[in-house]
């Protein structure tokens, strides 16, 4: 399962080839609380059938009343893109279904050229970080190469959305934590892979959708070229196999690089690698280990929920308190029980 934004592009560019009226909406702006953060996209076709969002779903059903033909309205409209704002007042907020205070403005770009959208694609897809810089004035998308991801930005006159390839997960270990856990990952849209050189657990993986990789997990990570979008999971609960392949991680720049145990086993997996590998305490700064956030998880798919909250904070950028993580959560309990 792809991510929304490639999903939203792809299809805005198949129905403008096929001769559809397609108007692409893009949150440019908000005040206040959004249902949507900037930078959201949705295609809506000329019939009123829409693909991705831009709110809770007040808004996209203006949007077709007002552009399409849905509901005998007067159809989609040509020109250059134009900015709409919605929420400005306390009943548009209540009416369309944004929270209190809540403000976001759309830029609409009407019938965009499917040829342009298809070169996007075609980058994104090649694994290119791609700038896609919108001209208001004049109508026009251009497109720039990247060397590292920036947020979206709007100005007024000019629009500038940094799209990159979908985010990536590459999973060490194929056991039942593993295949919840991809499930989960391609909801979210990560494309996932699963390196594991023991047959006996790849043999029995049953998750469609997920690329398996046969190999010693340390060269698979090594071919993997792990980038700003991939993230690293080490679940084999075998040292042979998790550590070097985390060696190889931490030396990259994957967002997120963690590996299964328990407070013990992590800590011991740091010495090893600080003893044997050269590493330090700053080195292993960005290993998670116990990965999670705390929720008194005991299950493989209660801890996959765990690991999955954590990896998309920081896909987000989220700082979470160090209070919810795995060993200060259970070190607090423990403080908590009084001695016998």
């Amino acid at each position: 399962m792809e991510s929304i934004d490639l999903l939203v592009l792809r299809t805005a560019r198949d129905w403008r080839q096929a001769g559809e009226r397609v108007l692409l909406a893009t949150v440019a702006r908000t005040w206040g609380s959004s249902p949507r953060p900037v930078g959201s996209m949705m295609a809506l076709r000329g019939d009123g059938r829409v693909v991705g969002s831009v709110s809770g779903g007040c808004i996209e059903d203006d949007l077709i009343h007002r552009y399409t033909s849905a509901y005998a309205g007067p159809g989609m409209q040509s020109g250059l893109p134009q900015v709409v704002r919605y929420g400005v007042s306390a009943d548009e907020a209540h009416r369309f279904g944004l929270p209190c205070g809540g403000t976001l403005a759309l830029v609409l770009e009407f019938d965009p050229c499917w040829q342009s959208l298809d070169q996007l694609l075609q980058c994104l897809d090649a694994g290119h970080l791609v700038q896609r810089r919108l001209d208001l004035e004049t109508g026009v998308a251009s497109l720039a190469s990247s060397d590292a991801p920036a947020q979206f930005d709007f100005d007024g006159q000019r629009m500038v959305n940094t799209l990159g390839p979908g985010y990536r997960m590459l999973l060490i270990g194929a056991g039942a934590l593993a295949e919840y856990l991809a499930t989960m990952a391609l909801f979210n849209g990560f494309r996932v892979s699963v390196c594991d050189p023991r047959p006996e657990y790849m043999s029995g993986w049953s998750v469609a959708g997920v690329e398996t990789i046969v190999g010693m997990p340390d060269d698979v990570v090594r071919d993997f070229a792990p980038d700003l979008r991939t993230c690293i999971v080490g679940l084999s609960h075998d040292p042979k196999l998790d550590d070097l392949a985390l060696l190889e991680a931490l030396h990259s720049p994957a967002f997120y690089i963690g590996a299964i145990g328990s407070r013990r086993n992590s800590q011991l997996r740091r010495e090893r690698l600080i003893e044997h590998f050269g590493e330090t305490e700053a080195s292993l700064a960005r290993l998670h280990g116990p990965i999670g956030i705390y929720i008194g998880s005991k299950t493989p798919p209660e801890i996959a929920v765990s690991v999955m909250a954590q990896i998309l904070a920081a896909k987000n950028h989220i700082a979470l308190p160090g209070e919810i993580s795995v060993s200060a959560a259970k070190r607090a309990r423990e403080a908590q029980v009084p001695a016998a």
